[in-house]
């Protein structure tokens, strides 16, 4: 059972709860009724702006609509009024421009061209709207004039502005310094900048509305004439320089660069040795009575013609340059076609003409005269590369014209190297024109030196060969191929030599003399090929020909050694007395001994005499057969003299013994020495 106490409190404490819970709820009460109210005014108030507002857009809306009438109506007056100005401007768009257009474009091309586009303008309305006006046809004047005006700045600008460049500055291009280690591109300015700008300008706007290509023919006529002024200026150059300087410029030489660049000594572009080629040997300029300073003038001639075809590839290439900038692309390669023709016409005549001067060459049988063809074919050949890249997209006449003339220099050096050896072996046994001392003929020294000079251009030499065989194999013929061909030339041309030697040798009466003039010519031509290279190319076909050379060499001293025979056949025991020592010779036997002593010193006397005369010009080779005689003969003298010294067949011995052997060393030892 609840304690009494627990259950009041208890209640108290609901009853306490109770009437919170009532307080609230008269608080929840108050509140809703404040809220019902605060909306019921609000309600009132929304009504009241709502009705207002709908007022206000009624007055609002009309007013608004008026005014954007109004606005359009002003904007539609506005563009009348532009139109109309813009419409009249082209009336005085003539008026306007007609000072500028007459003052021309000199010295203000935008102003200009901005005029010009003012009139292009008012050309282009009045077709269109108004096309029966006269307005059109005086905007149309106008800019006709305006166009013309263009065209002829342009022509003023380039002949004004384009001048040939330097001989110097060619030079710089063409030359490859080997001093320096990184090579400075040489940069061949045409025109000044500003200036090409205007060009390029004008050139973009007669392409685009000029509607007009006359100003490409322009062009290419004036960039032509520099071209080949800038060529024929270095050729001036070139020549005046070599004449004032006294420095001839070989095909083949380069000359490293020492000086500064206004005094820079040309060099051969391409070539990487020191070669002098010279034309014509002493006996050939004797023979042909030309002048020392023929060769002179005949290689610098072939070097400008060299530097000539270098500087035409570099100016060449400059010029396409140029060109890219103003002419349209699909113009480009006609134009440059075009401009190139003089230059290019102009240098493959001249190197006709160099054909020609060999062709005739050939015709006075003066072969050495065609060496001048190989520097200038080894430099087109050179060059060859870098022309085809240079005049890739010209026309296929442009591009064979460099062809054709390589082609036409490879047949007339086959044919003078042909008829060279012909000549060679043809060369008639006149007796007047053989060596009276039985020295080294003419034929033998001219030979030889055209081989030498060959060699300096084997490479060339070889292809020349090479390019007249119609055999399938030469039809891609390799460099050994050339090398085979060339090592057969030479050794034909020695073949044919050796023969015509062979020959003239018996000219001379004497058999002794003619052993001495072959051992001359052999031992010369053996020489010349070792200090050469020629020898490495004779033996790429021979292998043994060194060898035969020294065997022909030995047998002509063996021939020549049989002529002292007729001197030491008296020193032999044949038709010699036998006899006892003092037993008293018979006057028969006396006889015999003073006849044998008669014939040898008559024989020594006689040969000594002829042969002294004679000429062996290597010293080695004279003191060889000197010593090689002396030993004979005095080895005979003196077995002889030792037989007959107990023998008294003469009163006068000093008569019949007139030499000593030291004195007949000595003789021989005079032989083939003029200046004795």
């Amino acid at each position: 059972m609840i304690p009494t106490e627990d259950a009041s409190a208890r209640k108290r404490e609901i009853e306490e709860k109770l009437k919170q819970e009532q307080e609230t709820l008269s608080f929840i009460r108050e509140n809703l009724e404040k809220s019902d109210q605060l909306t019921k005014g609000m309600v009132s108030i929304l009504s009241s702006f709502e009705s207002r507002l709908m007022q206000l857009e009624n007055s609002i809306i009309p007013v608004h609509k008026q005014t954007e009438n109004l606005q359009r109506l002003q904007e539609n007056v506005d563009k009348t009024l532009s139109c109309m100005d813009h419409v009249i401007s082209y009336y005085h768009v003539a008026k306007d421009t007609d000072r500028i257009i007459r003052e021309g474009p000199t010295g203000r091309l935008d102003e200009y061209l901005a005029c010009i586009a003012k009139i292009q303008k008012a050309v282009e309305y009045f077709q269109d709207n108004n096309p029966d006006s006269p307005e059109l046809n005086t905007v149309k004047a106008r800019f006709e004039k305006g166009k013309e005006l263009l065209e002829a700045e342009f022509r003023s600008l380039l002949t004004r502005y384009s001048k040939p460049v330097p001989p110097i500055l060619i030079l710089d291009a063409i030359s490859m310094d080997e001093e320096l280690e990184v090579q400075e591109e040489v940069t061949l300015e045409h025109l000044p900048e500003a200036v090409l700008q205007d060009i390029i300008c004008i050139s973009g706007w007669l392409v685009e509305y000029g509607r007009n290509q006359d100003f490409m023919n322009v062009y290419f006529q004036i960039r032509s004439s520099q071209l080949d002024r800038s060529i024929k200026g270095l050729k001036d150059h070139f020549r005046k320089n070599s004449a004032s300087s006294g420095i001839l410029y070989s095909p083949a030489v380069q000359t490293k660069r020492k000086d500064t660049p206004t005094k820079k000594v040309p060099k051969r572009p391409g070539y990487d040795h020191d070669l002098r080629v010279k034309h014509h040997s002493d006996a050939l300029t004797e023979k042909h009575g030309a002048a020392a300073g023929k060769d002179d003038v005949l290689d610098i001639e072939i070097d400008s013609y060299i530097h000539c075809i270098s500087a035409f590839v570099k100016l060449a290439q400059s010029e396409y340059a140029l060109l890219t900038e103003i002419i349209p692309e699909h113009h480009q390669k006609k134009t440059f076609d075009s401009l190139i023709q003089e230059a290019l016409d102009n240098l493959m005549l001249e190197g006709d003409n160099i054909v020609s001067a060999a062709r005739r060459a050939i015709m006075r049988h003066d072969y050495s005269a065609v060496l001048t063809i190989f520097p200038i074919l080894r430099h087109l050949k050179m060059s060859k590369s870098e022309f085809d890249s240079t005049l890739q997209g010209t026309a296929a006449s442009t591009k064979n014209k460099l062809p054709t003339l390589i082609t036409s220099m490879e047949t007339i050096g086959a044919k003078a190297l042909e008829e060279f050896a012909d000549s060679i072996k043809n060369d008639p046994d006149k007796e007047y024109n053989m060596p009276k001392d039985g020295t080294v003929h003419e034929l033998t020294s001219n030979a030889i030196l055209f081989l030498q000079q060959l060699l300096d251009f084997h490479e060339t030499a070889g292809a020349m060969l090479a390019s007249q065989e119609t055999s399938s194999s030469a039809s891609s013929y390799s460099s050994e191929f050339s090398k085979r061909l060339l090592s057969t030339y030479i050794c034909k041309v020695l073949g044919n030599l050796q023969l015509n030697l062979l020959s003239k040798s018996k000219v001379y009466e004497d058999s002794a003399l003619s052993a001495i003039f072959l051992h001359n010519n052999y031992n010369y031509i053996l020489k010349s090929l070792e200090k050469s290279d020629l020898i490495q190319l004779v033996t790429v076909t021979q292998k043994k020909a060194e060898s035969s050379y020294r065997e022909l060499i030995e047998q002509q001293i063996q021939t020549y050694q049989r002529s002292w025979l007729k001197v030491t056949e008296h020193l032999t025991d044949r038709n010699m007395p036998v006899f006892q020592p003092g037993t008293k010779l018979k006057d028969k036997e006396r006889q015999v001994i003073k006849d044998k002593f008669k014939g040898f010193n008559d024989g020594l006397e006689e040969l000594c005499k002829i042969q002294k005369v004679w000429a062996i010009p290597d010293k080695e080779q004279r003191d060889f057969i000197r010593q090689a005689q002396k030993k004979v003969v005095s080895e005979a003298y003196r077995a002889f003299l030792q037989r007959c010294a107990n023998i008294s067949f003469t009163k006068n011995p000093e008569k019949y013994h007139k030499y000593r052997p030291e004195q007949v060393e000595e003789m021989i030892e005079r032989l083939f020495d003029t200046s004795a």
